[in-house]
């Protein structure tokens, strides 16, 4: 009997829809599968390579620091992590940080600082957590419960209590539901997973005044529109919002694995020794990473730069619009966190098939929308490559 090749493939766990590429170089916007097809990159690992693949001053910072030091535990201190610390307080205009590894574990941990502050300071037990419908905040048990899609929730038992979900842009029911239980409003200023579905100023300074009178924290979800993304360092700078916990992963490591919570001092001081921790929260690696991606993205004209060139991608695909209405139902988004809303002739699935037979690379995600989430460091020439080939899917599926 002929002797089977064994699969690697067939050891991962099935819990990814993997799509049949697999890439094996990085080089600015453009990934490189191991029989030698490049493709543009305009998902950037969901929202992860925010200065592109393999950029120098990344490689360079990681290769120095590998030959330093990579783990010591967060029981002595680590400077860069107090660098970074100080850096991202500042930017929020809060005072502390606690770091960790990803986005749902920053959501959990400001979850659980929410619910520890209200308790230091009432000493009553305010555990409920207002979160919006369309919202996706990770994949935890924690997490789950609070993202709305009951789908994510399936067969895994009741969902942790203390979560609630209301209309998104919707005040009046949001104040509704505030009760003496209450003990934060968490928001995402743009639903990323939901659909790309954009938080009105109006209604993020309504959630501020609605926190303040009824005496809630606002938590801002900021780990994919964080570092950048939409044209200012965070999110919520567009609106003038001040949030009193801010979430932040994925471009904070420009592809190197690090989350944080960035939050006001009474709600740090609330968390003593032990109320919380990560093994491999902050180490030096991580640190030293996310400090340079934070030193490129503070370079004179290089926000200044995402929003000229995001300003264009949002003109070509104006004139996309305009051009195939059979196709686009509308455009949604900031800076290049930008989504194609489609009409029932085209799914955003087969849409995202499509570009990648052209070399192009994206996210479907809910609202039969396409996701758009290129590097920071696009060009206008390959936003033009981009557009070209969306107008090539549309004019053969017309």
């Amino acid at each position: 009997m002929e002797k089977q090749t064994p699969s690697y493939q067939d050891a991962s766990m099935p819990t990814y829809g993997r799509i049949d590429l697999s890439f094996v170089k990085g080089e600015g916007c453009y990934l490189v599968t191991d029989d030698g097809k490049r493709f543009l990159d305009c998902a950037s690992g969901i929202a992860v390579n925010t200065l592109g693949h393999c950029h120098p001053k990344l490689i360079e910072t990681l290769n120095k620091q590998s030959k330093m030091l990579w783990h010591t535990s967060n029981l002595y201190r680590i400077p860069e992590q107090e660098r970074l610390a100080y850096r991202l307080a500042k930017a929020c205009k809060l005072d502390q940080v606690f770091f960790c590894n990803s986005g749902a574990e920053a959501n959990e941990a400001s979850v659980k600082m929410a619910r520890r502050f209200q308790y230091r300071r009432n000493k009553v037990i305010k555990t409920n957590i207002l979160c919006a419908e369309g919202a996706f905040h990770g994949r935890t048990l924690g997490m789950l419960s609070a993202t709305s899609n009951p789908v994510y929730r399936e067969g895994f038992g009741e969902s942790v209590s203390g979560f609630e979900h209301v209309s998104f842009g919707n005040l009046k029911e949001l104040r509704n539901a505030i009760n003496e239980k209450t003990a934060a409003i968490m928001i995402e200023p743009i639903q990323g997973e939901g659909g790309v579905n954009v938080a009105a100023e109006r209604y993020l300074l309504g959630l501020r005044e609605a926190a303040d009178e009824f005496g809630a924290l606002l938590i801002a979800d900021e780990v994919q529109t964080g570092m950048g993304r939409t044209g200012t360092l965070f999110a919520f700078q567009q609106s003038g919002v001040q949030p009193d916990i801010v979430a932040l992963a994925k471009g904070l490591g420009g592809g190197f694995p690090v989350g944080a919570v960035v939050a006001r001092e009474e709600v740090g001081n609330a968390m003593g020794p032990g109320s919380h921790g990560s093994t491999f929260g902050g180490n030096p690696l991580a640190m030293a990473v996310a400090n340079c991606v934070l030193d490129v993205l503070e370079e004179d004209d290089f926000l200044q730069n995402v929003r000229d060139v995001s300003s264009y991608l949002e003109y070509r695909l104006n004139k996309l619009l305009v051009t195939y209405p059979k196709f686009i139902s509308q455009l949604k988004g900031l800076g290049f966190l930008r989504g194609i809303g489609l009409t029932k002739n085209l799914t955003a699935a087969d849409l995202s098939a499509a570009l990648r037979t052209r070399g192009i690379l994206t996210v479907p995600a809910g609202l039969n929308t396409l996701r758009i989430l290129p590097p920071l460091i696009i060009t206008k020439q390959e936003i033009d490559v981009f557009s070209d080939a969306l107008t090539e899917c549309f004019e053969e599926a017309s």
